[in-house]
């Protein structure tokens, strides 16, 4: 996917020049547009406030002592009408008592006329770096509070325990693998992990290792030296690197090759990154990786090597798929509507019941991705001012794909037994109201089955559920004969 912060044009910075000298605004007008920089002039204080509330200029560059309104003045009024323009006095009166008091005011610095070309232009340029440092620092600051605010919603009782655990686990340095179904929002957590963390003033490096060729993953991974092989014609850091003294997010773990594998081992044990071509560099880094496969499974038939399983598995926290936390659903869509009809300039007022009744029957295989792309869609084609029945997916309307009345669980095929297995327990306890003894007589199996399958997941024998959370210290072992078949056993 094209990154489109990178692909659109950055704007020119804006320079207003105020002086009432013709010859110097002439002058300096040439010398900024040499540095191609946008020139804006003006012979008076009147005309650049006027300039300064229709145009958006990075640094006013106004003379000290001008007619009527003083260069002082301008910066004062200035701060009202356009407070993220960083202003420079020019003078000829180069005292202390003006910069002092030009500075008190808020000027980020003066120039003493004569003018000299590259005392003026170095000071501007300066000033134009500030402006836009200032710029991206808040842009990344409102860009971290949307994402945080996004992390949060659910009110569930699955994303409220999901959530406990991410804030108990983020101010450790432990190792974090998210076990869950594509779109369940892993990459969200792993940012909240990170956002929590005593490193959350370093770097956050998401790698989807699946979106990457195998033939590529590992230079891009550990870096590599200049000559390292054909087209290496620099030094290039990998995201390991790149991740110092942050998080490292790696998406889709289940997919790196076995020698890549070997490699990672490595940095977890000896917190050592070596690149291509021999070079090789201590790096201080937390790891977070996400997978929706059974890496159980995948260490068993010698696809993902056992003991970095267990260096990952160190926390091991089960992201609910969307069907698990159904009482998310409103929220979520009243989100997703909330955003899109921004973006999209259209102003609805909600969802048509009929409309949030087939949101709440449809199990969405797609999870949270599914349902915020299916919202985007409504938004786009909704001819009213509400959401209707009609403006959702067939599928979705319908319910196939994937429905579920509460009284149903359904799997495609291919799914694991075990998995089968797990998520019939789940829903029949979800539907029993958490009662482990009647869900056990519902299921046919010993009530000690249920407690021991929760204990497992619980233990990292299984995913880790919030359902496990729920296990009562309580053991009846009454009744109950252990020796009764479990399902996919």
């Amino acid at each position: 996917m094209v990154d489109e912060a990178r692909t659109s044009p950055v704007p020119v910075p804006t320079i207003l020049v105020v002086d009432d000298e013709p010859g110097i605004v002439d002058s300096l007008q040439k010398v900024f547009e040499r540095e191609s920089l946008r020139v804006l002039t003006a012979r008076n204080g009147t005309d650049a406030l006027e300039i300064l509330r229709r145009e958006g200029v990075s640094v006013l560059l106004t003379d000290f002592m001008m007619p009527g309104m003083s260069g002082l003045d301008l910066l004062k009024a200035s701060r009202s009408v356009s407070p993220e323009t960083e202003t420079i006095l020019m003078t000829a009166y180069g005292t202390v008592e003006n910069a002092v008091e030009g500075m008190k005011q808020g000027a980020y610095d003066f120039v003493t006329k004569p003018l000299k070309r590259a005392h003026v232009v170095r000071a501007v340029l300066k000033a134009v770096e500030k402006r836009t440092l200032v710029q991206e620092n808040r842009s990344l600051k409102a860009q971290l509070a949307a994402q945080r605010q996004k992390t949060l919603i659910g009110q569930s009782l699955a994303w409220r325990r999901t959530m406990e655990t991410v804030m108990q686990a983020a101010p450790s340095v432990a190792t974090v693998l998210l076990l869950g179904e594509s779109g369940t929002g892993k990459e969200l957590l792993a940012r909240a992990i990170h956002e929590n963390s005593l490193r959350s003033g370093g770097p956050f490096i998401p790698v989807n290792c699946a979106a990457l060729p195998e033939t590529i993953l590992e230079a891009e991974l550990f870096g590599y030296e200049r000559g390292a092989f054909t087209g290496a014609v620099q030094r290039h850091d990998g995201r390991f690197l790149q991740a110092d003294r942050g998080t490292l997010f790696l998406d889709e773990i289940g997919e790196i090759p076995t020698h890549v594998q070997v490699k990672l081992l490595r940095v977890l044990q000896e917190g050592e990154v070596e690149r291509l071509g021999g070079r090789t560099t201590k790096v201080d880094l937390r790891l977070v990786a996400a997978t929706n496969q059974d890496l159980r499974a995948a260490v068993k038939e010698g696809r993902f090597r056992e003991d970095l399983y267990y260096r990952l598995n160190v926390i091991a926290l089960r992201v609910p798929p969307l069907r698990e936390r159904r009482d998310d659903i409103p929220l979520l869509a009243e989100h997703f509507l909330r955003l899109y009809g921004e973006r999209n300039g259209r102003r609805l007022s909600g969802l048509s019941r009929p409309a949030a009744e087939a949101l709440l029957r449809y199990d969405w295989p797609g999870n949270v991705r599914e349902l915020e792309n299916t919202i985007e869609r409504a938004v786009v084609l909704c001819r009213t001012g509400a959401v209707e029945i009609e403006d959702l997916p067939i599928e979705v309307r319908s319910g196939t794909g994937g429905v579920s009345d509460g009284k149903s669980v359904t799997f495609a095929i291919g799914t694991p037994l075990g998995e089968i297995e797990r998520r019939v327990i789940h829903s029949t306890l979800a539907h029993v109201g958490g009662d482990k003894r009647l869900c056990a007589q519902l299921l046919g199996i010993a009530t000690r089955t249920i407690y021991r399958r929760l204990e497992e997941e619980r233990d990292g024998e299984g995913p880790l559920t919030a359902v496990s959370a729920d296990v009562d210290d309580d053991l009846d072992a009454g009744a109950d004969d252990d020796n009764t078949p479990v399902i996919g056993a």
